[in-house]
């Protein structure tokens, strides 16, 4: 299974890396307008997100609106050896490049604790619309989301949905999926 999610992956890759700008744009601002149209997001005091990167919906727009909104907001602090802590933001200045290249909270910053966050938006390179995510290979969010319940949003453009994605016991399937045409249970 190992070996056929790496092929998948870098077929997903390819195909997020080919989606037009132009679609791209007006499928970041719908995502965004469904996260933020949620019963979720509306009743979350606390928000663990990622700062997008290659061909993810942008999550900036949600940073900020979260910021803005005086929610908490949390954001990943990466280690080598596969553990991943969710740390307090208080401006998206502060990030710095960290673990993979990807913008990170200063080391000083507040480390969420279970309950300190009800929202938890999650990247991926694919996802189908039963909640099964292909993440990008590490296994991070699926050694850390257990331990932090909370609605999970899975955002995904919608052409990088799948029909059927190979999981096993480890993988954690998501509440919902969030493309341009709205939230998907």
């Amino acid at each position: 299974m190992k070996n056929e999610k790496k092929c998948l992956r870098q077929a997903y890759r390819a195909r997020g890396a080919a989606l037009p700008e132009d679609y791209r744009t007006a499928a970041d601002r719908a995502i965004c307008a469904a996260v933020q149209d949620s019963d979720a997001w509306k009743k979350a005091e606390g928000v663990f997100a990622f700062v997008s990167m290659c061909a993810e919906p942008d999550t900036r727009p949600l940073l900020e609106a979260a910021l803005r909104e005086g929610k908490r907001l949390y954001l990943p602090r990466c280690f080598p050896d596969g553990i991943m802590q969710a740390v307090r933001v208080q401006s998206l200045d502060a990030l710095s490049p960290g673990a993979y290249g990807i913008p990170e909270p200063p080391a000083d910053a507040e480390t969420a604790q279970p309950g300190d966050f009800t929202l938890a938006l999650v990247p991926c390179v694919a996802a189908t619309r039963d909640g099964a995510r292909l993440g990008h290979g590490a296994g991070y969010y699926d050694r850390f989301l257990p331990r932090y319940p909370c609605t999970t949003m899975c955002l995904c453009y919608g052409k990088m949905l799948a029909d059927d994605l190979p999981t096993d016991d480890n993988d954690v399937l998501m509440d919902h999926v969030v493309t341009e045409d709205g939230m998907i249970k």
